[in-house]
């Protein structure tokens, strides 16, 4: 016995740990439903708490240097503690709350290149190692995303690339600790001025914050630079606009009227790339639902499990 619980302080015939979800696709603003599943290993252990929480990979940007990390933007305790008996089959559900903020990972059922989500599920024993656990989750666009996205492709825009950057974009009211950009490769009608467009969207319960940074090619007698704009949209507009000449007028507006204000950097984080965005249209930010919990970098295990969904290729 006494064997036993030594090798259970080592995870060895410990309890194990499954989470499975009632459905892996989600949008922002909604949930994320499913159970924790407990079976008791050897020997009675003490559960302290078990935590789910939404983890992703985020590209950071210091003095030269530039790496990929992942961060666990949002967590929750689904339950405290508890004495798992040997054997003992115990099923916890939950319903996760996804921030509004929340990146996009899929598009039309296609995972965005460069973009990883998963929930981890983190099974705390006293005196023991740690159990967890890593499933993978699909954030696909709300309505008002969907038709933005689409406008893009419309106006013949082809999508390159899309990732996080940590750090804030100053004028604009963040509750997660980075931000998603999805990057376009001009269209024909767009080349002559423009190389590439990132967009980003930061969405609350009122609506998205669009801002845009175009790759603005140099004239015969000018440098090329970045140029941004930042347009406000309400859910409620969704299918009141043509979408497609909205997004033109947002371009042809950043790339003349900005065009020549170049970006300020300075990131909010110590370690993180946010883009001042000085040269931004200056505009009322949008209230956010909600408070998340300030992000964490974690560096650990997990780090690999996400080749398996989605990672760089």
């Amino acid at each position: 016995m006494v064997f036993k619980k030594m090798l259970s302080a080592f995870g060895v015939g410990g309890p194990s740990v499954d989470t499975v979800l009632t459905n892996p696709n989600t949008r922002p603003g909604l949930t994320l439903d499913g159970q924790v599943n407990l079976v008791g290993g050897d020997a009675e252990a003490a559960i302290e708490q078990v935590v789910i929480g939404l983890v992703t990979r985020v590209e950071v940007e210091g003095h030269d240097t530039e790496y990929a990390g992942t961060m666990e933007f949002h967590r929750m305790a689904v339950s405290g503690a508890l004495v798992l008996a040997p054997k003992q089959q115990l099923s916890i559900p939950f319903q996760l709350p996804v921030p509004w903020e929340t990146p996009i990972t899929d598009v039309y059922g296609q995972r965005l290149h460069g973009m990883t989500m998963g929930l981890r599920t983190e099974l705390a024993i006293a005196r023991a190692v740690d159990k967890s656990d890593l499933d993978q989750v699909a954030v696909h666009p709300l309505p008002v995303h969907e038709r933005i996205l689409e406008a893009f492709q419309r106006l013949g825009f082809r999508f390159k690339h899309a990732d996080l950057e940590r750090g804030h974009i100053r004028g604009v009211q963040q509750t997660l600790p980075f931000y998603q950009e999805i990057e376009f490769f001009a269209s024909p009608q767009y080349a002559s001025t423009i190389r590439e467009v990132e967009l980003t969207f930061v969405t609350s319960q009122r609506g998205v914050e669009v801002i845009l940074e175009c790759d603005k090619r140099g004239g015969f007698l000018s440098a090329g630079h970045d140029a941004f704009g930042r347009y406000q949209v309400s859910h409620a507009d969704v299918d009141r606009v043509d979408w497609a000449q909205v997004v033109d007028g947002w371009l042809r507006e950043t790339t003349s009227r900005y065009g020549s204000l170049r970006s300020q950097y300075g990131a909010s984080h110590g370690h993180g790339r946010g883009h001042g965005m000085g040269g931004m249209v200056a505009g009322a930010a949008l209230g956010v639902a909600g408070g998340m919990i300030a992000g964490e970098m974690i560096e650990d295990a997990f780090e690999g499990d996400f080749g398996d969904f989605g990672g760089d290729e």
